[in-house]
């Protein structure tokens, strides 16, 4: 390029200082400079079209109302535009999440319309403007919403300031010279054909291929490499073992081509562990950094309705209180607090007795919650955003955000950054834009989802490699590239189309098309052929959606294919390391020491179904967490229903009419709803499952009453000390007992599950151990004759369902001989193997423990072969 440069100007007797030279992008300005430099004599000057003009001055800042490029700004103007419409403020209040995209997508067709305009000479703007508004003229019919948002789009972008690019058109140099690669950008053309127009003499270079012969520029001594993989790991680290490769051969720098973003960020991660030196100009989803997923944390535990699991993503998230001593342990006997209490909704953790360090750490999240929590239900987002600086100041947030690379451009790009300039326009639409709490969440998300987070570059010295677009590599002197992401998804696919104009209209109004966009990649591709190593990979699999390899990849290798030579098949450089296999089986621990002082209805269960699940619940007492999710379970409603029999059956001192119980019934559940902190949202399935079992338990009970049969107690525990039992101690809570006719007692355990199992539990009496486990515990409190039901209070058409277990208290005789038996093997030293089957292993909290999933049958140890990444070059 600079030799043909100087040999033109030399030819039209130019001043090679007063010339203009144009390339396409940023990145080829050093190449560029020093293949100048390199000539010696006099420099030209070296630019792209947005570098030239802003050596030129400032551009002129957008005016209230008028198009600015920032995500944020730009959104709220172009809400505040279609609601100044009736057709737009109906549609806001009608579909809101659809007027949201919307004008979402008339901010990205106006943008794409203001800069195709901004290519155009200043004086042939007004005529593209008349012939845009001729082209999207109302026409009723399908498309006619997005032929008027795409007119709404139009007429927005003709109101932009003037482009700063347009002080070029009055450049004068001795000459301009445009370098093409990738096609010529549209600026770059039009301002070569004014200044040929003017008489400025002009050379244009074209590095691209013809379309004919459109992969000539690859060497006929380089022979790319091809690798299929079988997923997504394995793609990310064999394009890590090549690159790492490269280095170890001295082969630097390198392009790592970002065609699959999310790929790419995993073999950065992957290279990062090997101290490779890195360069990204792609960046990545600023919503995927941790800084954004640290605010959007705190707005989630700010909403009204936010869950306690909301509330503790946001503060085991680092956030809160870095580096204070205590406030992680606080916050861990809070959370423990709440998990104990199943407490789902923050709103209810100030109603809970909090002492020591729960009361703390609620005070301190309480303060810090507090500016979002207790601001109005619509406000300006300016308010809004003062709020969210306030809560994260309280926090210690905003310190350690603004201290952090990703942090700063999160404060920067939601307006929170007190030193980063923003235009008028921002300022106006902040004050004037009202939004309710969850309007103002969905924004911020928006604009941290359009915002990309560009790590800083490399200190010192070049970077190995550079993580670059396709369409950044051209031209550029990498001494290899390595392109994951080779397949017909990522290279060489469809076009999206744009939202709201049709290519036909898209081209007239000078938007790139989607064939002119396959043609730019085409060139960009076959400019990555002149690079001297090349080595293209791809998965078979995207997920659960197969990939084929791209349509350029294919072309390439029948284009060799026809000279004779073929695509190498790409060699894994990985390491091969065995790795001997280590056969699991299963155990029988055996520990006497730990065997619990009691034993409960379900520690008994847990015995009798499978030793090792005893072991380890009872004997080790390992738990799971409780859960803190929203959802409500069928346990929670079962848990609910108990409470609110117990409190109607305390009170009920008679019977009386049945419309008079059923609304005392009805009563005490709303009640009993509010004392747990149930959320009507959450609750609205079983309220009503209960709405119709209420009528159903009052006559139940109606005809008990009408049987002799009366409640005497509910929710008994007992405890009690049988001599056959070593010492170990039984005890329980029981449901329910009733006293019926001839001193009889009958117990009632609750259930809300399948009357199906219970009914099957029941035919074998020996195997049901809840009613027995209760009859024994009870037989140590009365000699009366006992019976014993599960009354299911779920039993669909059936109603309420009484389900006996027939000789309830020669089943407890039964169940004391063989308990007393298998606790003195285990004080013998009785191993506990996991002999659990079907649904005992299916919801087992210790199945990850005693490995059934892993076991092996025993014999000799094969070998395994693995692959394992070299160590790094670097």
């Amino acid at each position: 390029m600079a030799a043909q440069t100087l040999c033109w100007a030399a030819a039209e007797q130019l001043e090679v200082r007063d010339l203009i030279v144009l390339v396409p992008f940023a990145q080829l300005l050093p190449p560029a400079r020093r293949a100048f430099a390199q000539t010696g004599g006099w420099m030209p000057r070296i630019d792209t079209t947005q570098t030239l003009a802003a050596s030129l001055g400032p551009a002129t800042p957008p005016e209230p109302g008028q198009i600015s490029f920032d995500a944020g700004a730009d959104v709220l103007a172009a809400a505040q535009l279609l609601r100044s419409q009736a057709w737009g403020a109906a549609w806001a209040r009608r579909d809101p999440r659809g007027f949201a995209r919307a004008a979402a997508d008339v901010v990205s067709a106006a943008q794409g319309l203001a800069r195709a305009a901004a290519a155009l000479h200043p004086d042939e703007r007004e005529a593209h403007w008349a012939a845009g508004r001729a082209l999207l003229a109302p026409v009723p019919g399908p498309g006619a919403t997005e032929r008027l948002l795409g007119r709404v789009a139009l007429e927005w972008a003709s109101f932009a300031a003037a482009p700063a690019t347009d002080r070029l058109f009055g450049l004068r140099g001795s000459g301009w010279v445009a370098v093409q690669a990738g096609g010529l950008e549209p600026l770059t053309g039009r301002l070569v054909a004014y200044a040929a127009e003017t008489g400025a003499p002009c050379l244009v270079i074209d590095a691209d291929p013809s379309p004919e012969h459109l992969f000539s520029l690859l060497a006929e001594e380089a022979t790319p490499t091809s690798a299929v993989c079988d997923g997504f790991e394995h793609e990310a680290q064999s394009a890590a073992a090549q690159v790492l490769l490269h280095l170890a051969r001295g082969e630097q720098p390198i392009a790592l081509i970002a065609q699959d973003r999310l790929l790419v960020r995993r073999v950065r991660a992957l290279l990062e562990r090997q101290q490779v030196t890195m360069l990204d100009e792609t960046g990545w989803k600023l919503s995927t950094t941790r800084a954004a997923a640290q605010v959007m944390a705190l707005l989630k535990a700010a909403r009204g309705d936010a869950t306690t699991d909301a509330l503790f993503d946001w503060l085991k998230a680092g956030a809160a209180w870095p580096g204070r001593a205590g406030a992680a342990s606080a916050i861990a006997v809070l959370e423990a607090l709440c998990r104990r209490r199943q407490t789902r909704r923050v709103a209810a953790i100030g109603a809970m007795a909090l002492e020591g360090l729960a009361l703390r750490a609620w005070v301190e999240v309480e303060a810090a919650l507090l500016p979002l929590t207790s601001a109005p239900a619509r406000q300006p987002l300016a308010a809004w955003l003062a709020a969210l600086a306030a809560s994260l100041q309280v926090c210690d947030s905003l310190a350690a955000l603004q201290s952090d690379d990703a942090g700063r451009q999160v404060l920067i790009a939601v307006g929170l950054d007190p030193n980063a300039s923003r235009a008028t326009a921002w300022s106006q639409a902040a004050g004037s834009t009202a939004m309710a709490f969850d309007e103002f969440s969905a924004w911020i998300d928006g604009v941290l989802e359009e915002a990309s987070f560009n790590p800083a570059a490399p200190a010192g010295g070049e970077a190995q490699v550079v993580i670059t677009p396709l369409a950044r590599a051209m031209l550029r002197p990498f001494a290899a590239m390595v392109f994951p992401g080779a397949d017909d998804k990522h290279l060489g696919g469809g076009a999206s189309p744009h939202a709201l104009l049709s290519d036909a209209q898209a081209e007239a109004l000078g938007l790139q098309t989607a064939t002119q966009r396959r043609r730019a990649e085409e060139f960009a591709f076959a400019q990555s052929l002149a690079l001297p190593r090349i080595t293209f990979l791809r998965r078979r699999l995207d997920g659960a959606d197969p990939l084929a390899d791209s349509p350029l990849v294919e072309r390439l290798g029948l284009a060799l294919q026809r000279e004779g030579r073929l695509l190498a098949k790409w060699i894994d450089p990985r390491d091969d390391a065995t790795v001997p296999a280590t056969p699991i089986h299963c155990t029988a621990p055996s520990a006497p020491a730990l065997l619990p002082p009691s034993l409960s209805a379900s520690s008994l269960e847990a015995l009798r179904a499978c030793p090792y699940r005893f072991f380890a619940l009872n004997m080790l007492r390992l738990r799971e967490d409780d859960e803190l999710d929203g959802e409500l379970e069928k346990r929670d409603y079962g848990n609910w229903l108990h409470a609110v029999l117990y409190a109607f059956h305390t009170q009920r001192e008679a019977p009386a009419d049945a419309a008079t119980e059923l609304a005392t019934l009805l009563a005490l559940a709303r009640l009993t709803q509010t004392e747990q902190a149930l959320a009507d949202a959450d609750f609205m399935p079983f309220a009503a499952s209960f709405t119709s079992f209420a009528p159903r338990y009052v006559a139940w009970l109606h005809a008990r009453d009408a049987d002799g049969t009366a409640w005497q107690a509910g929710e008994q525990a007992v405890r009690a000390s049988i001599d056959a039992l070593g010492g170990t101690e039984l005890y329980g809570v029981l449901d329910r007992i009733d006293a019926t006719r001839g001193d009889a007692i009958q117990l009632i355990d609750y259930k809300t599950g399948s009357s199906a199992a219970l009914r099957d539990k029941v035919k074998q009496p020996l195997e049901d151990t809840q009613l027995a486990f209760y009859a024994a515990l009870m037989g140590t409190q009365t000699e009366a004759p006992m019976r014993a039901i599960y009354l299911s209070l779920d039993g669909g058409t059936k109603g309420i369902e009484e389900i006996e277990h027939k000789g309830v208290q020669e089943s407890a005789v039964t169940l004391l001989e063989g308990l007393a038996d298998d606790l003195q093997r285990l004080r013998g030293g009785a191993g506990l193997p996991a002999l659990g089957e079907g649904s005992t292993c299916d919801y087992c909290e210790a199945r990850g423990i005693c490995r059934r999933d892993h076991w092996t049958v025993a014999g000799p140890a094969p070998l395994v072969s693995a692959k394992a990444a070299p160590r790094s070059a670097a």
